[in-house]
Formats: C-alpha cells, sequence, structure tokens
C-alpha cells in the first residue's frame, strides 16, 4: 500500500454511476450505464464506483459487465458500493470478480443522530460492526474502503476511533463523507486535519473525502482538504447527485489544473511544478459530460462552471474587446483544454458507412451493428437536410439512437398542423408491444402539448410532465434539435431525449423514450407481483 504521505497526486474517484444515478429521473439501463463507464476510463479517472451491487439484480448486472469490460489491466479500479451488512459485502465481492483491480467500499453512519434514529444503535456497537465488516471484505481482495456515514456531523473523538479501528481491520482507504452538504471549507479541512493528527495508523491508508452541495460549497470543502492531506476526491460529472448533487469532476479537476502552482506545496512539490495533480485527459471532460446529461436527461445550465454552454462565452463588449486582443484577459483557461473544439465539417452525404463507423469510434462510441445501421440511416436523413456536419451532431445521432434501443412502443408517424389562426392538431401513429399500428388525433396547447395528448391516447399509461426542455446542438437554423423530457408515475421520475432537426419529431420521441422506460418498469413491477414468495 503506498503511504499517504508520498502520496503527490490526487485521486479521482467517480461516482456518477452510482451516487450520480440516485438524483431522481437519472435512472440509467446496464448498456448506458456501460457506455458512461468506457467514458470514464477515456477520461482517465482512477476508480469507478460503478454501482451498489445488492441493490437490485440491475445494479449487480451493470457492475458485474462493466467489471468485465472497463476493468481491465490497464483500466480503472471498479468499486462496488456495500452497507456494513454481510450479504451486501459478498454480493459486491462476486459482481467485481471479472475486475483486474477491484475495490469494495463499506459503509456504516457514526453520526449521533443517525445512530439513534436510522441505526437504532449504540457507539460501541457500530464500532464492532465497522471493525469486522471491513476484515470480512478484506476476505475477499486487498482494497477496501470504509466511510463512516455522515462523518461530519460526527463528535471528533469517537470518529477518530471507528477510523483507527477500520485500519487496522484492513482498510485502505478511508473516506470522509459530508453526506447532508452541512459544512463549511474551513471546517471540513479542520476535520481532515484532525484526523491525520489523532488516528494514529491514518498513514497506513489514503484519506479520501465525499460531499454534497446542498449550501453549494461542496467544490470548496474539498478544495480545502486537500490542502490538508485527502489525496482521493470521490465526485461526479456535472456534479449530479441525490438532492443538490454531488461535488463535480470537472469544477475540481480544472481548479487543481489551472491553479496547480497554488496548490503543488501542498501536495510536497515544487510551487511552479508543470506536472498535472491528476490523471485526468482534460480534454475528454466536454464529451463525458454531454454524453452524461444526455443519457440521464439532467441537462447542464448555461451557466455552470467549465462545461455550460455559457462557460467560454462573452456577451459584454468590454470583455469582447479584450478577449480579441488577449484571451488571458478574461479566460483563466482555454476552451480546447476541456475538448472543446471548433466545429469542424467531418463527413457529408457522400460519405460511407465505414467512415462513418471509424468517426464513431474516434469518437468513443460502440455500437453493436444493428444500432450502426439504424444511426447510419440517421446520419444519412440529417445529411440532406444539413449541409454541415459537425462531431457534435454525430454524437447527437449516436446518442439518440443508443437511448432509443429499448423499444416497447416505437413512433410511426407524427403530423402536426397549427398556426396563430387554427387549432393546433397533431396525428400521431405508433406501433404497441403487440406489433399493432394505432393512430389517433388530439388538439391541444400548441403543437407538442397536441403531440403528446394524442400519444396519451393510444398509449393510455398514466403520467404527469414536469419537465420539458430544448436545446440546439450547433448553431444556425438547421441544427439539430435535443429534447430532453422527464415524466412523474407515484413516486419515481422517468426522463426521455431524443435529438432531430425537427422540434416536433425529437419532442414526440423524447415523449415516447420515456413512456418506454415507465412501461417497461410497470412491467418488471407486475412480474414481481406474480412470484410467489420462495420464487421471489
Amino acid at each position: 500500500m503506498e503511504n499517504q504521505s508520498n502520496q503527490d497526486r490526487i485521486i479521482i474517484f467517480d461516482t456518477t454511476l452510482r451516487d450520480g444515478e440516485q438524483c431522481p429521473g437519472a435512472t440509467l439501463n446496464v448498456d448506458e450505464k456501460l457506455l458512461i463507464a468506457r467514458q470514464l476510463a477515456r477520461l482517465g479517472v482512477d476508480v469507478i464506483e460503478a454501482g451498489f451491487a445488492f441493490a437490485s439484480p440491475g445494479d449487480f448486472d451493470a457492475v458485474k459487465k462493466i467489471a468485465q469490460t472497463v476493468g481491465t489491466e490497464d483500466g480503472p479500479v471498479i468499486c462496488s458500493l456495500a452497507r456494513a451488512i454481510k450479504e451486501d459485502i459478498k454480493a459486491a465481492a462476486e459482481a467485481l470478480k471479472p475486475a483486474v483491480k477491484a475495490r469494495i467500499h463499506t459503509f456504516i453512519s457514526t453520526s449521533d443522530i443517525h445512530l439513534q434514529y436510522q441505526l437504532k444503535k449504540s457507539r460501541s456497537e457500530v464500532l464492532a460492526i465497522a471493525e469486522e465488516m471491513v476484515a470480512y471484505a478484506k476476505s475477499f481482495m486487498d482494497d477496501v474502503e470504509f466511510s463512516p456515514m455522515d462523518a461530519a456531523r460526527t463528535e471528533p473523538e469517537y470518529l477518530y476511533q471507528v477510523l483507527e479501528r477500520a485500519i487496522a481491520a484492513g482498510a485502505t482507504t478511508i473516506n470522509i463523507p459530508d453526506t447532508v452538504g452541512y459544512t463549511t471549507p474551513t471546517e471540513f479541512g479542520d476535520l481532515i486535519r484532525g484526523i491525520k493528527e489523532n488516528v494514529p495508523n491514518i498513514d497506513s491508508a489514503i484519506i479520501a473525502v465525499h460531499g454534497h452541495n446542498d449550501l453549494g460549497m461542496a467544490v470548496a470543502c474539498f478544495l480545502e482538504a486537500v490542502k490538508n492531506g485527502a489525496r482521493q476526491l470521490e465526485c461526479t460529472i456535472n456534479g449530479i447527485g441525490e438532492r443538490a448533487g454531488n461535488a463535480a469532476l470537472e469544477e475540481l479537476v480544472m481548479a487543481l489544473h489551472v491553479r496547480r502552482q497554488y496548490f503543488n506545496p501542498y501536495l510536497g512539490r515544487a510551487a511552479d511544478s508543470e506536472a498535472p495533480l491528476t490523471n485526468i485527459d482534460t480534454r475528454q471532460i466536454y464529451k463525458t459530460s454531454r454524453l452524461v446529461s444526455n443519457l440521464t436527461g439532467m441537462l447542464v445550465q448555461p451557466n455552470k462552471a467549465i462545461v455550460g454552454a455559457n462557460a467560454f462565452a462573452h456577451e459584454s463588449g468590454i470583455h469582447q474587446d479584450g478577449v480579441l486582443k488577449n484571451k488571458l484577459t478574461y479566460e483563466i483557461m482555454d476552451a480546447t483544454l476541456i475538448g472543446l473544439t471548433d466545429n469542424q465539417i467531418v463527413l457529408g452525404k457522400h460519405s460511407g458507412r465505414n467512415a462513418f463507423r471509424t468517426r464513431l469510434k474516434e469518437l468513443g462510441f460502440e455500437m453493436s451493428e444493428t444500432e450502426l445501421n439504424k444511426a447510419f440511416l440517421k446520419f444519412k436523413d440529417l445529411a440532406d437536410k444539413k449541409k454541415e456536419i459537425s462531431d457534435w451532431d454525430l454524437e447527437a445521432i449516436a446518442n439518440d439512437e443508443m437511448q432509443s434501443s429499448e423499444e416497447i412502443f416505437r413512433l410511426e408517424l407524427v403530423q402536426v398542423s397549427c398556426g396563430d389562426r387554427a387549432c393546433p392538431t397533431a396525428t400521431v401513429t405508433l406501433l404497441t408491444p403487440d406489433g399493432e399500428e394505432l393512430t389517433d388525433a388530439a388538439i391541444g396547447t400548441g403543437p407538442v402539448d397536441a403531440v403528446y395528448k394524442a400519444i396519451n391516447r393510444v398509449v393510455n399509461v398514466p403520467n404527469q410532465l414536469i419537465e420539458y426542455s430544448v436545446q440546439s446542438v450547433t448553431a444556425g437554423i438547421d441544427a439539430i434539435g435535443e429534447v430532453t423530457i422527464r415524466l412523474r408515475y407515484e413516486d419515481r421520475v422517468f426522463s426521455g431525449h431524443a435529438a432531430n432537426t425537427d422540434i416536433i419529431v425529437a419532442s414526440a420521441q423524447a415523449y415516447v423514450n420515456a413512456l418506454n422506460r415507465l412501461s417497461a418498469a410497470l412491467h418488471t413491477q407486475e412480474k414481481r407481483e406474480q412470484l410467489t414468495p420462495q420464487q421471489a
């Protein structure tokens, strides 16, 4: 085990596929998780927390498939979360077997409020459980991480005892979570320093931090933790996650990159060292951000740091004048650092299937033959409508096809009639699960409303539309429009995404995609309810 005092770089632990997926409406299927995991590997993250193996058969399958395909010799460590319960730990170990480098991440609450109201256990009981379960995880693999949940609200002296016992039992990483996003940067830095000074065997483990953004301070807290000895940062792409989300990977990485002269001394380096502080390939950041946004349906706000649409845009005349003379006047980093490049034309309507396949591979998409064929037809259709096709257009086509691969209902036709003197009317035809074509029509307050009402008449699945958003992939009147919607059914949220040069068609397809996810969930629920207790 590498001694923490000799650790002169920051380990990036990505939990987009575990904590990030817990964001309402961001549920991913196994194929989508695999796609994101591959991109995270290209990004260069050190650890991928692939899921919570014991949580469901789907989670177990996702962890196992990611371990098989991404957990290679030169790939990242693949990790599974597990409660401090034997069944959880055993499931995690089983799912992680295919990975060359694997880690079990086990946790238990330690704050008095959690002990009293959630666990209903005493401090001494939790102390014994933590020690026993870390040792049990250690019996499966050498790489074990332990988290005292709600550490930021745990009495420090008790926290030191728990950590000392966990390290003695075999934990190689000790993660300090601010589970509810309560702490401030100074307090968090003091907590990490206190752990370094008061846990006798702390040099036998890496100190990690995990935190939520409820007060908007997660990234600031993490950077203060780095200054005080934390060497692993647990974060998510675009900062997605429960409630207000997690610390954002792209913000942490670029803060450490742009301000490395400031952070170098805290990692025992010369202040003027140009060596990167992380293993992240920053040129993959923007692509990863878009992929996660498209697959989860969680849009990135325009003013989001690093990856927002306005992050490198300048409206002010003074700013524009300065940037034209020298970018450094108002830009502290080059857009190309995160993978933003000019929208160069890469393919046209005369390009063949092989060129299309090759370019998609270069962009990081690995598609089945069926998906590729469908995507190629969409590309040809787009090429007839647009003179200039960019990498972003190709990404939109690929993402759209890979999300719509699990079809229950299929959109066959959508036609609208609207205008300032007309009543918005829509006609839709859907192919049902039984292979039957059903056509219906409806009127609405606008063309999209009419389309959705017509689809509802055909599908007849109760739902509530809670979010509808549109954004263009590129500039220009012929740009592809991306539509993201979210539906609520009872207490669950389902997202849908689609892209098309016709925004009405994209709106219809996004709605059908969300309804497919909802229908699939209802079908799975019905099957479970039909099982006998023995079968379940």
